[in-house]
């Protein structure tokens, strides 16, 4: 692998210089590079050290996103407005659930998911991951994070079945069940075998991408990364909107197809397409399940 102080090597950087120094040279001395490029290799080329400075970016990174993703549906739940597109609108998840969840998760994510993430780098490194720059054109990126996604849910699909079986849903599986009704930052409320086994898919999938075309770049896991937490975060919204992406691409999950796998226990495996369970048989009819209930609770009112 090609560090980035090899890539920028003409980059005169002193022992203890700032980050903001480090900025500049590289800015002076590679004007060819984009602004993200340069903030990229003048934070390297500051840290000293690839795999420390993977390790703390990632983190923090899926720190940051995680729980500032998860923001907007705390407050979309305290919004009397916005209760006509939660999809399970007679559960309102209260303030204490979602923080004890928050707490949970937090607690989760510096016990279990701290030692994957600071290994991550080292592994991939020995497969050949680039951390340089320029970075990849987006069409590269694109076709990368596209195959994840693909490779993602179907091992989500799998695993995620399986953990619906005995003991594995008894001891494993049924802590993420504990919210009928999920929100956003329970999409990682889980127990610690479970994050791991699931988590294979976010992070396994790309080692096993480098191992095999030895073509992958640390800035595409990133973006990887950052829409796969999207896509948990909204999966475990508990809205359905008029704009929600299925909307416009069938085969795409949503909310709604995860949501009601939480209200019934059972079928719509997958993470993020609807392919898999539409293949399995596993796709039960629940909108019809799910009018019926409407139905009921408004009758229930009118009395």
């Amino acid at each position: 692998m090609g560090s980035v102080l090899s890539v920028v090597n003409n980059t005169a950087v002193q022992v203890g210089q700032g980050l903001m120094d480090t900025y500049g040279e590289v800015s002076l001395m590679h004007g060819d590079l984009n602004l993200l490029e340069r903030v990229w290799a003048s934070y390297y080329l500051y840290m000293g050290n690839d795999v420390v400075a993977s390790g703390l970016l990632v983190f923090l990174f899926h720190e940051v996103l995680y729980f500032g993703r998860s923001l907007p549906w705390f407050v979309i739940d305290a919004i009397p407005y916005f209760r006509k597109y939660k999809i399970q609108d007679n559960k309102k998840p209260n303030f204490k659930e979602q923080w004890e969840c928050f707490k949970t998760v937090l607690l989760t994510h510096f016990l279990v998911e701290t030692v994957p993430i600071w290994g991550f780098h080292p592994v991939c490194s020995y497969f050949g991951i680039q951390i340089g720059v320029p970075f990849p054109h987006w069409t590269t990126i694109a076709k990368h994070i596209a195959i994840f996604f693909v490779m993602e849910d179907t091992w989500h699909y799998w695993m995620h079945r399986g953990l619906h079986y005995g003991s594995f849903y008894k001891f494993i599986h049924k802590q993420h069940h504990r919210y009928a009704a999920p929100f956003g930052v329970a999409a990682e409320y889980a127990h610690p075998i479970e994050v791991a086994l699931l988590g294979v898919g976010t992070v396994g999938m790309p080692i096993l991408w480098v191992y095999l075309t030895q073509d992958l770049h640390m800035f595409t896991v990133l973006i990887w990364i950052a829409l796969r937490l999207f896509q948990a975060i909204d999966a475990h919204s508990g809205y359905e909107f008029p704009w929600s992406l299925h909307h416009f691409l069938p085969f795409w999950a949503g909310a709604d197809h995860h949501d009601d796998h939480h209200h019934y226990f059972l079928g719509n495996y997958a993470s993020s397409f609807r392919w898999w369970d539409a293949l399995m048989g596993t796709n039960p009819n629940y909108k019809k399940n799910r009018a019926e209930s409407q139905k009921q609770a408004k009758l229930a009112k009118a009395k």
